[in-house]
């Protein structure tokens, strides 16, 4: 169970920001954009899914104090638009699926 928490926490960041204008969210407003999924993580496990991202290209990180500011790449971005598939991160539905 927890690693279908982790792969679906991980997609729902990166929907998160791509409704941002500038594609661009801090930790703290990430752990927020979690809850309503029923995902009630703390912000060092929300920093871990971050470095994860990260660490796959779909989203860059900057430590800003003691949170963790993530903006999405484009390799984030082909991943929400189903072009390709990025290992540990839920796929996204099919649009009008």
């Amino acid at each position: 169970m927890e690693t279908l928490i982790r792969e679906q926490a991980r997609l729902i960041i990166l929907k998160a920001l791509l409704q941002q204008i500038d594609e661009t969210l801090n930790s703290d407003l990430l752990i927020h954009e979690l809850r309503p999924f029923g995902i009630r993580k703390s912000r060092e496990w929300v920093h871990e899914e971050l470095g994860y991202l990260r660490e796959m290209g779909a989203l860059t990180t900057v430590a800003v104090g003691s949170v963790l500011v993530a903006t999405l790449t484009e390799k984030g971005h082909r991943h929400l638009n189903r072009e390709i598939a990025i290992e540990g991160i839920q796929r996204p539905s099919r649009p009008g699926g």
